[in-house]
């Protein structure tokens, strides 16, 4: 793509421009450039002084739509402050040099336009760089080949298997690949993989599968299992918005009721930590169920009248 945005840019250009500009031998210049009329761009070469490569008629593709906005998103994507692999920030490089000029300075200068500092207020702690084996597994599903994984578990056990890579999923900071094996579809993260061999055998892909909504279902499948408790509860219209905010996915919404209130449905891990987090929130939501819930805000509220009622003394006065 590079190459032929260079054609059309300039006209003409020559093997050695071409790996000046893309950063690669003119021997490798030379093979992608045969490589394109091999692949039925129309190029030829004009042999001789002042000699190059050019396009039939002048022929153009659809890369030279490319807006001011678009290049510009090329270069911040291949900037220092991108999340992308270095194989795709090298490969993005090579692509923007070919740009036409008009577009170069604000694209240039949107590489260097942002910074992104991964460490929290008050931490010195860095998020993780992408796994080791993420450029194996991602190169193994898209070529479609079947990968002999080594995977060490939560409990540090390691095994072996061979597993039909679907696709790479990236959950904030943690990668996972979705793959089929011997018992059926599995989730594994990527920073677990012990090793990675790509075999020669093609994967057998489902033809209805799409990763998307396989993920939705896995994810949906997670929040679950590490919520498994389910707290029933009428709202008041102007606290939805507050809940939303509040819990996020573990919010369900439901109908209203007579007296104008929402029926909403809030995920937890346990009652106790459940009722620590609706406790606040007592201007919105009146909890209905289950018992156990309702205990526990109970003993929260009596536990705070107890505290902060007039004439009661605080714990430091206690200790004097």
């Amino acid at each position: 793509m590079a190459i032929v945005l260079l054609l059309q840019h300039r006209g003409q250009v020559t093997a050695a421009e071409v790996a000046r500009e893309l950063e690669i031998s003119e021997r490798t210049a030379r093979r992608d450039l045969d490589a394109l009329g091999t692949a039925g761009v129309p190029v030829y070469s004009v042999q001789g002084r002042g000699g190059g490569w050019r396009l039939v008629g002048g022929a153009r593709t659809d890369l030279s739509g490319l807006t001011a906005g678009e290049a510009r998103a090329l270069f911040l994507a291949a900037g220092p402050a991108s999340s992308a692999t270095p194989a795709l920030k090298a490969a993005l490089r090579k692509l923007v040099h070919a740009l036409p000029e008009p577009f170069r300075a604000q694209a240039e200068a949107a590489a260097s336009s942002l910074v992104m500092d991964p460490r929290l207020w008050g931490s010195s702690r860095v998020e993780p760089r992408p796994p080791r084996f993420l450029d194996e597994l991602q190169d193994a599903a898209i070529r479609g080949v079947q990968v002999r994984l080594g995977y060490v578990d939560r409990e540090g056990t390691e095994t072996e298997r061979t597993v039909h890579p679907l696709g790479i999923v990236a959950k904030g900071p943690s990668w996972y690949l979705v793959a089929t094996t011997e018992t059926g579809r599995r989730t594994f993260r990527i920073d677990r993989v012990s090793s990675a061999d790509p075999t020669a055998d093609p994967v057998h892909r489902p033809g209805d599968f799409d990763l998307a909504e396989s993920w939705r279902a896995i994810a949906d499948e997670v929040e679950r299992r590490r919520t498994p408790l389910e707290a029933r509860a009428m709202c008041t219209p102007h606290g939805i918005d507050v809940l939303r905010i509040g819990f996020g996915a573990r919010l369900e919404v439901g109908g209203s009721t007579a007296d104008g209130r929402i029926e909403v449905v809030i995920r937890g891990h346990d009652e106790h930590k459940l009722a620590g987090e609706l406790a606040g929130l007592v201007d919105y939501l009146e909890v209905t169920g289950p018992p156990r819930v309702r205990d526990h805000l109970a003993s929260i509220g009596n536990a705070l009248t107890a505290r902060y009622k007039p004439g009661a003394a605080s714990s430091m006065e206690e200790h004097e």
